[in-house]
């Protein structure tokens, strides 16, 4: 599967990409509100290969994309998406190496990744969640036209502290009636 946008291809994971990968999740400012640690080169090279294989599945409810900057050819970050099909949605992820932060790139990816859901899979419904400290995330949600559907106080603990979680949303008929960029 590939997806293009002006400036970036989305395509399925390669096996070698794990180098590209780890220069982001080996981060602290990356992984900070993320489930998990910063990931060794193993962990990186072991979690790549689980999301290939999950892509492989039938139906494939996992779809965990390298994205990549065309000018230069060079792998950026991920965005993803885990679908339920009975509930017809999928929940959204992205992350991105912070060379390329405050570009656009990650509100690009997913708008391409969330169009293809919509138009290609015909979900019903797109939501995503974030910790509120984490500002460039709900930004993104929110420049991807996605409302804000909760604020849960304390809901999951990550990394020996409880945090809050934001969860944004995004209907099939709101992303047809939004407006144009």
């Amino acid at each position: 599967m590939e997806l293009s946008t002006p400036r970036l291809l989305l395509r399925e994971f390669q096996e070698n990409d794990w180098h590209f990968t780890h220069l982001y999740e080996s981060q602290e400012s990356v992984m900070r509100y993320q489930t998990s640690h910063v990931r060794s080169s193993q962990e990186s090279r072991d979690y790549l290969l689980q999301c290939m294989a999950e892509a492989r599945e039938d139906p494939r409810t996992l779809f965990d994309l390298a994205v990549v900057l065309k000018s230069t050819n060079m792998l950026i970050g991920r965005v993803g998406m885990k679908i339920d099909y009975d509930a017809e949605e999928a929940a959204l992820w992205y992350l991105l190496n912070p060379t390329y932060w405050n570009k656009g790139y990650t509100t690009e990816a997913a708008r391409a990744l969330i169009e293809y859901g919509f138009e290609e899979l015909h979900l019903h419904r797109f939501w995503a969640d974030c910790d509120p400290r984490n500002v460039g995330s709900y930004r993104v949600m929110e420049k991807l036209g996605m409302r804000r559907e909760a604020h849960f106080k304390e809901n999951i603990f990550i990394k020996g502290e409880w945090c809050d979680s934001l969860v944004y949303a995004l209907l099939d008929h709101e992303w047809q009636h939004r407006q144009p960029l």
